[in-house]
């Protein structure tokens, strides 16, 4: 294969507006082709990142482009909630309580930031509860390509983490417009702001259907 035809994970970031981790995450799964060098550096086929960027639920960005026509909202849809959560006990924990609060909600769990990028740009849900510290793709990488999109800018978003305040900063701080809930888990506080975020979800769909 010819050297033009052929690109390095930071270009094919480039090309598709996304981050270098983001790309290694999307070799490292098998949806985009790739190989290595002798000296270890990764090469990806131009024709393999067109062909990703071209297909239909290729990623955050095929769910942000805008449809030609907008379909009317269901007021009444449960209001979609998904927790970016990598412990299995947490994971449980949080299904448990989520049960519990008799809210109009839906809730999808994911493992990591790449499984919640897909279901992202798949479902776009009206709630992002997300975990911080994950392996590969971590929660802010995930929080921060959400708002590089104005049509997911005004997705609910909240952190959720046992970071300590000096590490979040380290990290670049709480992002505006995201609220904050340390662990353990305070899940009263946690159920108001869910139940605020219905209320604003179901106001903001009566708007677009007036």
């Amino acid at each position: 294969m010819a050297a033009d035809e052929v690109c390095t994970t930071q270009k094919a970031a480039e090309l598709l507006g996304i981050s270098v981790s983001s790309v290694q995450q999307l070799v490292e799964a098998g949806v985009i082709e790739a190989w290595k060098t002798k000296g270890g550096h990764r090469r990806i086929p131009l024709a393999a990142v067109h062909a990703y960027k071209a297909a239909p639920q290729s990623g955050i960005a095929r769910a942000a482009a805008a449809p030609a026509t907008v379909p009317v909202p269901d007021v009444h849809a449960p209001v979609s909630v998904l927790v970016i959560e990598d412990n299995a006990m947490q994971r449980a924990l949080f299904e448990r309580q989520l049960a519990q609060w008799g809210l109009p909600i839906a809730v999808r769990f994911c493992e990591n930031g790449y499984q919640a990028l897909i279901e992202i740009a798949r479902s776009q849900p009206d709630i992002l509860l997300a975990d911080i510290v994950m392996e590969g793709i971590d929660g802010y990488e995930v929080i921060k390509t959400i708002f590089g999109y104005p049509e997911l800018a005004d997705m609910n978003v909240a952190i959720v983490s046992s970071l300590e305040p000096d590490a979040l900063e380290q990290r670049g701080g709480v992002p505006d417009g995201v609220v904050f809930f340390p662990k353990p888990v305070n899940f009263d506080e946690l159920r108001g702001y869910v139940r605020a975020c219905c209320a604003h979800t179901v106001r903001k769909r009566l708007r677009r259907t007036a």
